[in-house]
């Protein structure tokens, strides 16, 4: 017989978990025993339950596999619920296990207890109470299985304390083998079909096309096209972004550069479509002809009604459409890479403005100076994501860590910890606003304490940036959204880490050089000026857009 504890720990083991990040509570203790004697799991103990969470789901992100994190009952698990809703919305497996008073009997009354696998319900693919020790095998396999099928997203499991403490005879379930089924041939042939009739075919890379493979075979098929493709804001680093097929990303969305590269076109091929992302297109009875390529089918609205469906393994059956087609003589991009050069053209005006506070598409040259191919920038959700989103050219997949699903604040300096667990070599940064950073700073302690290599860049404006640029942009006086910060330097200092206040922008290259090539965790507390948000983003790029 086994203790149940020591059996949901087996269970993990079986499905080749290695991290487990959390807070345990009093009815996690079990848990916590059982844990401990694991030579497979490695617990992470974060300082917030939404900390553990964003790290697990960023782990997921990197490896596929599922990403798990632990919390105690009620408030516990109340604070993993932004968590799950990042992992579900954003297509990353995560189990969460939260603790429970025993259901048997309790005399404790209705104390700390909530209903939360029905709170977890909405949010998840999977949630279940284990009401008996016996069907652990089967429950972790099926939230496992279920968090990792197309769409990845997050399961929930609930673990009672007097369940955790029972003796069962039941023993780890195998995963099974699975392959994700392929496309129809005659699907395919439809669309290769409908490309080559086309005068001006364009590729839309969505969160969807960020799988295994999928970006090794959707590069073969555009060296074979020449086809130029954008991507969304998740569709980043699918495909590496300085080729010259590149046409940019949709940052904004409307009117802006990579919108007229778009509606040039006579045919898009929409490629990981995923409605959770700003469309970066909509369709009209009568207008630009659309192929749905996707492991589901298209979910139609009044603006998504695609004329051709290729559903199955998103690197497979671009594959199939690689191997099938015939690049045609006729094709004609000349409108795309017209649309493509005045961007270009437009970001140089700005990119070496050397001013401090410092001006962000500056900003965003010298990180992408700095980072290697395979650096990983991870972005919390601020104003600066759409700087990042529309010049950050993405050299790999999963190198521009950016939330366009939920889009919560909070997630950065998470994120960016679980990128330097998952992979040590590399260089990681996270990118922070001031407001972002401060909901989630504790983590540094974290951070230090698992002697992580990161670099955490803090976007100071001593305000909500994002709201602040709605607010002007809707015609509204600034009034609201500013506050004051404690002195970063002192406070990264006073957790072990290593501060940095950047004075120019020519400090903020030697700065940034630095830290990445410095062991330990480094905070640069850097003045950003937001002043021409309104401007560049609302107007200028929307008339400079509409004249190509």
């Amino acid at each position: 017989m086994t203790k149940a504890s020591d059996l949901f720990v087996q269970c993990l083991e079986n499905e080749g978990v290695e991290y487990l990040f959390g807070v345990p509570g009093e009815e996690n203790l079990d848990m916590l025993d059982s844990l401990s004697r694991s030579k497979k799991i490695e617990l992470i103990l974060t300082r917030h339950e939404q900390g553990a969470g964003f790290m697990a789901a960023t782990y997921a992100r990197h490896t596929g596999k599922t990403g798990v994190c632990m919390a105690t009952l009620g408030p516990g698990a109340t604070n993993l619920v932004t968590a799950a809703a990042y992992a579900q919305l954003g297509g990353m497996p995560i189990l969460m296990v939260t603790g429970q008073k025993p259901i048997k009997k309790s005399k404790q009354g209705r104390f700390q207890i909530l209903d939360v696998v029905d709170m977890m319900g909405p949010i998840t693919k999977f949630t279940h109470q284990l009401a008996s020790a016996d069907n652990i095998p089967s429950r972790v396999r099926e939230a496992i299985r279920l968090a990792e099928e197309e769409k990845p997203g997050a399961s929930h499991i609930e673990f009672p304390e007097d369940v955790a403490d029972e003796q069962t005879d039941s023993v780890p379930i195998k995963p099974s083998l699975s392959r994700r089924p392929i496309a129809e041939a005659k699907a395919v042939r439809a669309a290769t079909k409908k490309i080559e009739s086309a005068k001006s075919p364009i590729l839309v890379i969505g969160g969807g096309a960020n799988r295994t493979t999928t970006g090794r075979m959707l590069t073969q098929f555009i060296e074979k096209t020449g086809i130029p493709f954008v991507t969304t804001q998740l569709g980043k680093g699918v495909v590496d972004e300085t080729n010259k097929e590149f046409m940019g990303c949709a940052a904004l969305s409307a009117n802006d550069f990579v919108h007229s590269a778009i509606e040039s076109a006579d045919l898009i091929i929409n490629v990981g479509h995923d409605v959770i992302e700003k469309p970066p297109f909509f369709m009209k009875d009568g207008g630009t002809e659309v192929i749905h390529v996707s492991m589901n089918t298209a979910e139609v609205d009044p603006v998504y009604f695609p004329q051709i469906e290729v559903i199955g393994d998103i690197g497979n059956a671009i594959w199939q459409m690689k191997e099938d087609i015939v690049p045609s003589g006729s094709w004609n991009f000349d409108a795309m890479y017209k649309a493509r050069a005045a961007e270009e053209e437009h970001t140089a005006t700005m990119d070496d403005d050397m001013r401090c506070p410092i001006y962000p598409p500056h900003l965003v040259k010298v990180i992408r100076e700095q980072m290697p191919a395979d650096g990983i920038i991870c972005l919390d959700n601020g104003v600066y994501k759409i700087w990042f989103a529309r010049n950050y050219k993405a050299r790999q997949a999963n190198t521009v860590l950016l939330d366009n699903a939920l889009a919560t604040m909070g997630a950065g300096l998470p994120s960016a910890m679980a990128s330097a667990m998952v992979y040590p070599d590399r260089k990681v940064m996270a990118i922070c606003g001031d407001g972002g950073f401060m909901m989630n700073s504790q983590e540094m302690e974290t951070a230090v304490r698992l002697k992580l290599n990161i670099t955490v860049l803090i976007l100071n404006d001593s305000s909500y940036g994002m709201i602040r640029w709605k607010q002007a942009n809707m015609g509204f006086k600034d009034w609201g959204l500013t506050y004051d910060n404690p002195d970063f330097v002192k406070y990264a200092e006073s957790y072990g880490a290593h501060g940095h206040r950047i004075t120019s922008a020519k400090n903020l290259q030697e700065t940034i050089d630095k830290c990445l090539n410095s062991e330990g965790v480094h905070l640069i507390d850097c003045p950003v000026d937001y002043s021409d948000n309104d401007r560049i983003l609302n107007n200028e790029i929307k008339e400079l857009s509409a004249k190509i």
